[in-house]
């Protein structure tokens, strides 16, 4: 045995620790996977020795590489077996290894159970510390419940270590385990109140986390938590409590009245940073849920904002970035605080940190108000010019126009800046916001008819300038203003004041090099402004110049007539003809101008929301009439397959008479409207303040207001907007003075008329008057919309399940299970249960007995039970109630019955539902005996469920069979029989060296990428290294290659191939058209590396991209496909394969898994199947199967894609 001893001490020095394990690694950069696959190889053969030292340092070696990234899922045993170990080092491996690769899904965990419950009741304190610590890392549902008895009860262990590490892993036991909490709350509870502060605090952290999802359980601890908040020194512990606070506060309002003065306490008196922003942020809580019930509060406001202020003014950035935050929140509902500190915010928009400065953005945003928003733009501007990197100067632009556009222009007092301010945006290279700057040109421009002269003049430099504006096209977004200009010099053309000069700028040759849909617009709005030209110089009888614009059109139209764009083309094709047609007129000399301009007579605005709703219905059109005859209901329902690419499908069709009379036409229609009222979801017309202009008949109801400009503003060359700041000024201050003197006047009046004006007329920026006026209708809501967010919570959250009264007391049914021996009966073999039922009757009178006894001590239990709830929950409510209110104790009674009858009706369901299951398993348990209450209540619930899905099924199968029984299939698989493998992976190419297998996947969210999955297999002993993949572009396809790279650039292959290794690498291919196939040739290169050196090799393959690589497996329901065929958009091809001997469901298989197909439906050997491409072509198939035949008859957008669809098909079945 010493020997023995020996010899294992001996080996155990030759054997690698983790030290030498990493410095081996370091030394073998070159063949790193080569040098660990030894290592494992190694570490097998350690694990399989008896000596536990070995293990133990073979398991450490294995988490270093679980770590780095390798799977050691195959020595769960090996790492159980040294959890098992005596010495603690060991023991302290194991579980380490354990933590790190154990999950749900672990098949040994089970084996864990016994070993850690073991761990848990061991006298060495650090054996149960470890035993926990690791159980956190890896508890599962049942491990929850098998050890939640054991930790429940060393939260009240000896030591404060134990109880600490007990109460934090309580948390991961109530996510796995809900029915836990319940028992070992006041546990929990009790724990809050611990000497030791360590465990108070763990305590404290494990309920904050529990109530921050589910804060109304957690109420009728608020007494308990504001005992600790105002007696703690722990800046921690405080700042959990706080945070609790500010969840509860929304819940009882009266909270709040208590919380402020100890909050403003602590924000008075602490120095820690961390807990002020906390305290601030309650505060905020705190303030918002009082605003109603609480209206002096602005000095707690004033407090928070200063506060703030002193975190914004820090050199930390972390504290910047919070103060910003939580000024944001006391934005929205106090902003006229936070509009004091604007200087502040300006100087944060230097900081060097963007996301400060992004931050700060969002705040201005809400501070503007008329008076600040030209001197907050300024400042915004110049930070526009000094601004590095395109992403920040792309927000600035952004927020200059969200703060002039917000609430529909609402703080612009002079429009003549705000184009300005756009005309100087234009300036910007690089941004990609051009489109934004043209929309507000546009939108301005139309609204306000006052301010379109000066616009127009504006937009005409713009186009004169157009060659400074369109450089650089492809990086430069800002050429999308000229989009804007165009057409407002156009549409308002008679404003122009050089209209020969601004139509020269159009035509210029340099426009065509601006992207197709500007060029578009080019050509459209110079035939408007040609238009204008000739009718001002037929009315001068300028008949020569007049002929001149003509013959300048007519040259210089051609170039946009060869543009690559079919817009421009054909726009430009039709305005040449027509302008040689007028030419030939004006030849003759005969006046065509006023012809020509009635061709844009009227005027384009902004049509109202419900302007469609007022068109009348014409005399003698009845739409609730059928327009053709009612189809029949003769044909049989055994022809409907047969006809599905053919006929209509007329499974529901409604039948109605042709011919009504007046009086049934008249009651339909209220039946119809009532149903509509009453529908929930059917958006329907509410009152709005544009009520006046929409009961008006025509476009006259449109609200654009007539402003004549007192004082019209020439500015040569590019406006400034810094000449209006001054200009508002001078406005602003005579508004003022006109004002003083009515208040003079009034003074002279009588006192009540005194009164009523002067509370018209408060000094506010509410009475800053515009220089231009706006009327914008904005979209409505529909009526009793509420906004709904149920789409956010996430149906998986383990949060749901703790959503759990804590306040009742404790059943029975729900106290945690604990560990007892088995009975000796459930040990005995099944055969022996006959004998065993025999011995029992012999003895019925002591089992009746008990059975009684049992009987009366279940009665005794519900009315204690019942007491106990009663006694409890009165408890309860005078307690909370007690503490909360200021009132003398006798009122605090009544106070309950003024909590919400939501908050009553919630608690009491459960109860309701707690005595059905009492009932049924007292029920149960007369039944059979042996099984448990717990066992029982879960069986029950399996079989509700159960029962709720059979009863959907066949409400689902009821309605679908009423017409026709139809067998659901989809991906064309059945449960009776089994498919056979297949792989969407094809060869690609292979050498001695190395094996290429690929697959094409596409993606519906971009229709004109395929991406190229390649699977690398490194056949050789050698080292594959510097791999590098390239593909000769076509026309259609090219490969995506990184920024900078040429056209015949490879792309590196990002890692290498020990051998005997396989990998997968992805590239992305760009396409244009996808209805044809096409091949693509390609090489890969490598190096080969070797013992005896190193060689470059290369490997040409072809790369094939199917039609079918093209469709995406989209599921179709039937309704939708019949629509589908009905439409009569879709080409139609068939193909027929014969000698096909596979059953139909293998056929189908085949279809679905090689060329991307769901079966919509299948009768016998007949199918419906449907695919959509990338680019959004609709395929759809009818499959059938003779004898020995099969034939598709297949319908799609494209008919080229279908018959090479087909093609495709063909080939694949003729293989089976």
């Amino acid at each position: 045995m010493a020997l023995k001893m020996v010899k294992g001490s001996i080996d155990r020095m030759f054997d690698k620790n983790l030290q030498d394990l990493v410095r081996g690694i370091r030394n073998h950069k070159e063949d790193e996977a080569k040098y660990i696959s030894q290592c494992i190889d190694e570490i097998k053969q350690e694990l399989k020795q008896d000596n536990i030292a070995v293990k133990a340092n073979a398991v450490c070696k294995l988490t270093y590489l679980q770590m780095l990234g390798y799977d050691i899922s195959w020595a769960a045993f090996n790492i159980i077996e040294v959890m098992s170990a005596s010495k603690f080092t060991f023991k302290r491996i194991g579980y380490l290894a354990a933590s790190q690769c154990f999950h749900e899904g672990t098949d040994v965990i089970m084996l864990t159970t016994n070993q850690i419950r073991k761990d848990l009741s061991s006298p060495n304190q650090y054996d149960t510390g470890v035993a926990l610590t690791g159980l956190s890392c890896f508890v599962t549902p049942d491990l929850a419940r098998d050890l939640a008895n054991d930790i429940m009860t060393l939260m009240s262990h000896t030591k404060p270590y134990i109880r600490k590490k007990a109460v934090l892993i309580m948390y991961k036991v109530f996510l796995k385990y809900p029915e836990s909490l319940r028992p070992a709350f006041p546990r929990l509870k009790e724990k809050l109140e611990d000497p030791d502060p360590g465990v108070q605090s763990a305590a404290v952290n494990v309920i904050c986390e529990l109530a921050r999802r589910n804060p109304k359980n957690y109420l009728s601890l608020a007494p308990l938590f504001f005992k600790l908040m105002t007696s703690s020194t722990n800046n921690w512990v405080l700042i959990k409590i706080i945070k609790l606070f500010g969840a509860l506060t929304p819940l009882e309002p009266r909270l709040g009245k208590k919380l402020i003065e100890p909050l403003t306490n602590l924000i008075h008196s602490t120095s820690a940073m961390s807990l002020l922003y906390e305290c601030v942020n309650t505060v905020i809580a705190v303030l918002i849920s009082l605003s109603s019930g609480m209206p002096n509060h602005s000095a707690s406001i004033q407090l928070c904002v200063q506060k703030l202020r002193i975190l914004i003014e820090d050199s930390d950035q972390n504290l910047k970035y919070l103060g910003l935050l939580a000024m944001s929140k006391i934005l929205k509902t106090h902003p006229k605080s936070v509009q004091s500190h604007k200087d502040l915010i300006l100087q944060c928009l230097d900081d060097k940190d963007e996301s400060i400065r992004l931050r700060a953005l969002d705040l201005l945003y809400g501070m503007v108000s008329k008076k600040n928003l030209m001197e907050i733009v300024k400042k915004l501007m110049i930070h526009v010019d000094k601004a590095e990197g395109t992403t920040y100067r792309d927000e600035l632009l952004t927020k200059i126009i969200d703060i002039c556009s917000q609430s529909n222009y609402q703080y612009i007092t002079n429009f003549e800046w705000y184009i300005s301010i756009l005309v100087e945006l234009t300036r910007l290279e690089g941004t990609r916001h051009g489109h934004l700057i043209a929309a507000q040109m546009l939108d301005v421009a139309i609204r306000v008819k006052a301010i379109r002269k000066f616009a127009v003049s504006q937009m005409a430099m713009l186009l004169d300038n157009a060659h400074l504006i369109a450089s650089n096209t492809q990086r430069n977004g800002i050429c999308e203003v000229l989009y804007a200009a165009a057409w407002i010099c156009g549409e308002f053309s008679e404003h122009l004041e050089e209209a020969n000069q601004t139509l020269e700028a159009m035509l210029r040759p340099k426009v065509t090099t601006l992207p197709g849909h500007i060029q578009a617009v080019y050509v459209q709005n110079m035939v408007k402004l040609y238009a204008s030209i000739l009718q001002q110089k037929e009315q001068s009888g300028e008949k020569e110049a007049a002929q001149e614009i003509t013959q300048l059109m007519i040259d210089r139209l051609p170039q946009f007539v060869q543009s690559a764009d079919l817009e421009v083309q054909e726009r430009a094709s039709c305005v040449l003809q027509l302008i040689k047609y007028i030419q030939k007129l004006q030849i003759k000399e005969v006046p065509v101008a006023e012809e020509v301009i009635a061709l844009f007579a009227g005027e384009l605005n902004p049509v109202a929301p419900k302007a469609q709703k007022k068109v009348p219905v014409p005399e003698g059109l009845d739409l609730d009439a059928w327009i053709n005859e009612p189809p029949s209901d003769s044909e049989s329902e055994d022809e409907k397959p047969k006809t599905i690419f053919h006929d209509e499908d007329q499974r529901h069709s409604r039948h109605r008479q042709p011919e009504m009379d007046e009086e049934e036409l008249a009651r339909r229609r209220e039946a119809r409207k009532q149903e509509q009222a009453n529908n929930p979801f059917y958006i329907k017309s509410s009152p709005s303040p544009q009520k006046r202009y929409q009961d008006t008949p025509g476009v006259e109801h449109i609200p654009v207001v007539q402003i004549d400009l007192s004082v019209p503003l020439k500015v040569p060359g590019m406006p400034m907007s810094d000449q209006y700041v001054k200009l508002e000024e001078e406005r602003r201050h005579k508004q003022k003075l006109e004002k003083d003197k009515k208040k003079k006047k009034q003074k002279k009046e009588k006192r009540g008329k005194h009164h009523r004006h002067n509370s018209l007329h408060t000094e506010s920026e509410e009475d800053i008057a515009p220089a231009h006026h706006v009327d914008i209708i904005t979209e409505e809501m529909p009526e009793n919309a509420l906004p709904s967010d149920e789409d956010d919570k996430d149906p998986n959250d383990p949060y749901k399940a703790l959503d759990i009264d804590l306040d009742k007391p404790l059943a029975d049914s729900e106290k945690l299970p604990v560990q007892r021996h088995r009975n000796v009966e459930t040990l005995k073999s099944p055969d022996s249960e006959a004998p065993l039922v025999e011995k029992k009757s012999k003895k019925p009178k002591k089992k009746e007995k008990k059975h009684k006894e049992k009987e009366r001590d279940k009665g005794k239990k519900k009315e204690k039970e019942k007491k106990v709830v009663e006694e409890e929950e009165g408890k309860k409510g005078e307690d909370l109630d007690f503490w909360l209110s200021t009132a003398p104790p006798p009122v605090s009674t009544t106070q309950p019955q003024s909590e919400p009858e939501a908050g009553a009706a919630v608690v009491a369901e459960p109860q309701e539902v707690k005595k059905e299951e009492r009932e049924e398993r007292d029920e149960e348990e007369e039944d059979e005996g042996k099984k448990s209450s717990k066992h029982k209540k879960k069986k029950h619930k399996k079989e509700k469920e159960e029962k709720s899905k059979d009863k959907k099924k066949s409400k689902k199968k009821s309605h679908h069979s009423e017409e026709e029984t139809t067998e659901s299939v989809q991906n064309g698989t059945l449960d009776d029989e089994p498919l056979p493998p297949m792989s969407s992976y094809r060869l690609l190419a292979e050498n001695p060296y190395i094996k290429m297998t690929y697959d094409i996947q596409g993606n519906l969210q971009n229709d004109s990428q395929v991406t190229v999955s390649v699977i690398f297999e490194n056949k050789s002993t050698s080292f594959l290294k510097s791999m590098e993949l390239n593909v000769l572009d076509s026309l259609n396809t090219k490969m995506l290659r990184p920024e900078g790279s040429s056209v015949h650039d490879g792309i590196p292959v990002p890692f290498q191939l020990p051998p005997g290794i396989s990998n997968e690498a992805q590239f992305v291919f760009t396409l244009q058209s996808i209805v044809m196939a096409q091949k693509l040739k390609g090489t890969l290169s490598f190096i080969v590396k070797n013992d005896e050196g190193s060689t470059h090799e290369k490997l040409d393959f072809k790369l094939h991209f199917s039609c079918a690589s093209y469709l995406i497996t989209t599921p179709c329901y039937s309704d939708a496909f019949a629509k589908l065929l009905e439409s009569g958009d879709l080409h139609m091809s068939s193909i027929k394969v014969d000698g096909i001997s596979i059953s139909f469901q293998h056929l189908l298989a085949k279809i679905c898994f090689h060329h991307h197909f769901s079966v919509v439906e299948r009768v016998d050997s007949c199918a419906s199947m449907y695919s959509r491409s990338i680019q959004g072509h609709h395929v759809c198939l009818l499959v059938k199967k003779g004898e020995n035949s099969v034939s598709i008859d297949g319908k799609c957008n494209d008919s080229t894609l279908l018959s090479n669809l087909l093609d495709e098909m063909k080939e694949t079945l003729s293989k089976c």
